[in-house]
């Protein structure tokens, strides 16, 4: 295989250059390009199979992000040093990418289509998942692919008041927006957004931003397409016998509108539906040219435009409520006895319990991924078993619809979990969907905010969340649907999923299967939306007005607090031995930082007081003329030395071991008598001085000074004096010749 000649694209956004090569690399795959911003670079590749998939009435596209650590730098930690399975930030990417893309693909083309994108340099400036969407959509554009793009995708942050264009990471540290939009030349197509609150005009004010923004993008993907795109392949069309498609939809209208005005209930509505379409299917078996797929096709048709018909014409939605309407709430907390909060949130038929789980900073989260991030405290997991929808399918863990639905509603909570500084807790939330009929992330982000109020977790507001829909007429006409059902949002036009508080969004996921949605409908689909969550939040509200004061019994009890750097030491000890004492006594658990912030964990507040008083013995300051009571630790012949605080001692000389004369020290003291002395000077080299003489006498730390001067004036540095007056270097009289020298 010869090299091929690289052709190379550059374009400018918002100030940045973005260079996308193709030629060189992959020269193999049906497209393959790199985008590369600063030093971060990235390649996307794009392949459909020759044939189609058969079996399958849906569009076979995958999107995988391989997340490669020598990008940056690293080797990977595991046992194997390589890469595993995807990490849950890469199917995020993946995820990301996969939504703007899958819209426009034919409906009816059934060739598996792969796109593989692979980081190949990461700068730590620049963020990767946009230049996904970006490489994604170039890849596909130069190749065979059959495909409706391009599309452009760009971040909005909201830094300093201001909007800003692809925001680096570390300018996205200081914004309240996180806002990543996806679109083609004329609409928006994808939206994800995490936010602070942020009112629904900026978000409006953001979009429209973004989609100016991404036209130079577009452009640069029209270019490339003109200059070395493929021929578009000739694909397998799917083959329809219109005529029957019409007899079969004349034969069923009347009866599907008679069950849709009789049943608003789904289950009796999809009894009725499947009953019809059995009957159908009888009535067909002799012809041969009926195929079932088809019969079936032109019952789901039919079904579906008449649905939407009375919902735009009528306005009358599947189960009888008005546009606006929401379905019946209930809320509820304490509903599992040990856990450390627990808040389950019901609307209609969707239901969802979260359990709230309190850690020490050693259960935060951590990750090995290209971005800057080490760690995270606050999780949220989602898990939608099977028996949510009354059905059966094998349990292999969580699927990428699982793992995004539950990184959803953490971007929505996130901005009201209060810091480490405030609450050292790691947190982890997990989501039960106990039933499903629509919008079981929304339905998540309440039952969090029930468990996390549960649990004791001081959040500065609740958050609440709504799935909004759209159905859109050919004549202009339109209907936005509050708290769309499972039924709505598989036909409608709009998945628009919205959470936040009383004051603004805290997270926004869109998808859009039509064409253009103008921005009247989208502020419309807003304000509808926001005054739906101030009906859920009152529902919240009133379950459980504000956190708890205090956390469960069961939950870990933790303390904090900061010692200096170079006092680590002192409070390990050798091999560890000092902390894993005070951790014994206390029952507690102990993690200490570089920066010296010591965590304390303990089952109960006493425990975790108790560990952290001792601590701060072990790196107290000596305190001048401060009285401790000690142990003495070893006996000389002038003086003992007491341990007054943890691993430190002093030494009480002879003459200060009591307000009478001594001979012997022992006449006193002996080893592992608790005796009360003062701190009275210490030296240079940090030698403790202390004297109990001076708290039998209740001298002042000068007076206690003065007095054992006077006596080392006297008996200089020798042995010991046997009258008590200390070490002396000769007799007295030589130290009192030396005096009068000086």
């Amino acid at each position: 295989m010869t090299m091929g000649k690289a052709h190379r694209f550059k374009t400018n956004v918002a100030g940045q250059d973005m260079i996308i090569e193709t030629g060189h690399l992959a020269g193999q795959a049906g497209g393959a390009v790199t985008v590369r911003v600063g030093d971060t670079l990235l390649l996307a590749t794009a392949t459909m199979s020759k044939s189609p998939r058969e079996g399958v009435d849906f569009m076979p596209l995958s999107v995988d992000y391989e997340e490669r650590l020598y990008a940056a730098g690293r080797i990977p930690g595991s046992w194997f040093r390589r890469e595993g399975r995807p990490s849950e930030r890469a199917i995020l990417i993946a995820r990301l990418t996969d939504r703007p893309l899958r819209p426009l693909f034919p409906k009816d083309l059934h060739n598996d289509v792969q796109i593989i994108l692979t980081a190949l340099s990461h700068d730590q400036e620049h963020h990767i998942d946009i230049m996904g969407i970006i490489g994604a959509s170039s890849a596909i554009t130069i190749s065979d692919i059959p495909w409706n793009g391009p599309v452009g995708a760009v971040r909005v942050g909201l830094i300093d008041g201001e909007l800003r264009i692809n925001p680096t990471i570390p300018e996205m540290e200081n914004s309240t927006l996180d806002l990543r939009v996806a679109g083609t030349r004329d609409a928006i197509i994808m939206v994800e957004c995490g936010a602070h609150e942020v009112p629904e005009e900026t978000i409006l004010e953001a979009l429209e931003l973004a989609h100016q923004a991404i036209q130079p993008i577009i452009d640069l993907q029209e270019e490339m397409r003109e200059a070395v795109g493929k021929p578009k392949a000739e694909y397998q069309h799917e083959e329809v016998n219109e005529e029957l498609i019409q007899e079969v939809a004349d034969r069923v209208i009347e009866p599907i509108r008679e069950l849709l005005e009789k049943y608003t209930d789904r289950h009796e509505r999809d009894e009725a539906l499947d009953a019809l379409r059995e009957k159908v299917l009888e009535e067909y078996a002799d012809r041969e040219d009926a195929p079932e797929n088809q019969i079936l096709k032109a019952i789901n048709e039919t079904y579906k435009q008449e649905v939407r018909r009375r919902i735009l014409e009528e306005g009358i939605r599947p189960d009888g409520r008005g546009y606006t309407d929401i379905r019946p709430l209930y809320a509820a907390v304490g509903i599992a006895p040990r856990a450390h909060g627990s808040g389950l949130f019901q609307r209609g038929e969707t239901q969802v319990l979260t359990i709230a789980t309190l850690g020490t900073p050693r259960d935060a989260q951590a990750l090995e991924g290209l971005d800057p991030e080490e760690s995270k405290r606050f999780m949220h997991h989602y898990n939608f078993p099977p028996y949510s929808t009354g059905e059966t399918w094998p349990m292999r863990g969580p699927k990428r619809r699982e793992i995004g639905h539950g990184a959803l509603a953490e971007t929505a909570l996130r901005c009201m979990i209060p810091p480490e500084d405030e609450f050292p807790y790691t947190i982890r939330l997990v989501s039960e969907v106990l039933s499903s009929n629509g919008s079981t992330s929304m339905a998540s982000v309440c039952g969090s905010t029930l468990a996390l109020m549960d649990t004791g977790v001081p959040i500065e507001r609740p958050v609440g969340g709504i799935a909004m829909g759209l159905i859109t007429g050919d004549d202009g006409k339109y209907a936005i649907l509050t708290d769309i059902q499972g039924l709505e949002d598989h036909l409608g036009d709009m998945d628009f999923k919205v959470a936040g508080t009383e004051l603004g969004i805290t997270a926004l996921q869109m998808d859009i299967k039509i064409s253009g949605l103008p921005t009247k409908v989208m502020r419309e689909a807003l304000e509808q939306a926001r005054q739906a969550r101030m009906e859920i939040l009152k529902v919240i509200t009133d379950c459980i007005p504000e956190p708890r004061k205090e956390l469960s019994p069961h939950a870990p009890r933790m303390l904090v607090m900061h010692i200096d750097p170079e006092k680590i030491g002192a409070v390990i000890g050798p091999g560890g031995k000092v902390i894993r004492g005070i951790q014994e006594k206390t029952d507690s658990q102990i993690e200490i930082a570089e920066d010296g912030t010591v965590y304390i964990t303990a089952p109960n507040h006493e425990k975790a007081k108790q560990a952290e008083e001792m601590i701060e013995s072990l790196v107290e300051d000596v305190v001048l003329g401060r009285i401790y009571t000690g142990r003495v630790v070893r006996v000389e012949p002038y003086g003992a030395f007491v341990e007054f605080l943890p691993g430190k001692d002093g030494l009480v000389h002879i003459s200060q071991l009591s307000n009478r004369r001594l001979d012997r020290v022992e006449d006193e003291v002996h080893v592992g008598d608790e005796i009360m002395v003062m701190a009275i000077d210490i030296s240079p080299e940090g030698k403790v001085r202390l004297s109990r003489q001076a708290v039998l006498e209740g001298w002042t730390v000068e007076e206690a000074r003065r007095h054992d001067i006077r006596t080392r004036s006297r008996s200089g540095a020798g042995t010991r004096n046997p009258r008590g007056g200390g070490r002396t270097g000769g007799s007295r009289r030589g130290s009192r010749s030396k005096t009068r020298k000086r």
